[in-house]
């Protein structure tokens, strides 16, 4: 059996944070406004995972209402995930991620995030697809205001139930 998940994440750009994406800490001269670290790409992807399973959403398991998860790793978010969905019998076959930005340019850290993602959902980095985009200086993303991640994930069942 097979299981598909969409995932889409937003920030708006903040002054005095660090900008981490895809778990991988880019140089910029902002970050994202967020409760947790604001990782666009593992979030867009822990809603995939947790779509894929039908088990909600990020915001059900890690609610920014709640103070547990005020400043969360999202590399930790992911983990957590993983095991959420691991746990329900299913297994990551691929992720194919799109971040869409105007700045900061992101191709020289594309490697360094899949590994990265690799690692933490123990799959080979050739399971991780990452691309990035700018959307042509148009909308919020154009106009430099904040970043947008989708990601899609297919799922396995192993015993095919």
């Amino acid at each position: 059996m097979f299981r598909i998940g969409q995932g889409i994440d937003v920030h708006a750009f903040a002054a005095g944070r660090r900008l981490l994406l895809g778990g991988v800490e880019i140089p910029h001269s902002q970050g994202l406004a967020a409760h947790s670290d604001g990782d666009v790409i593992l979030h867009a992807l822990c809603d995939a995972l947790l779509g894929a399973a039908a088990l909600g959403d990020i915001g059900q398991h890690f609610p920014d209402s709640s103070a547990d998860w005020k400043d969360a790793d999202s590399r930790d978010l992911l983990r957590r995930v993983q095991t959420i969905v691991t746990g329900h019998g299913l297994q990551l076959v691929n992720a194919d991620i799109t971040v869409v930005a105007q700045q900061p340019k992101l191709a020289p850290w594309i490697p360094q995030m899949r590994e990265c993602i690799a690692a933490d959902l123990q799959v080979e980095s050739g399971c991780i697809s990452v691309k990035a985009t700018t959307s042509e200086w148009l909308g919020f993303t154009g106009r430099e205001e904040g970043i947008l991640a989708s990601a899609v994930v297919l799922l396995q069942s192993p015993d095919g139930g």
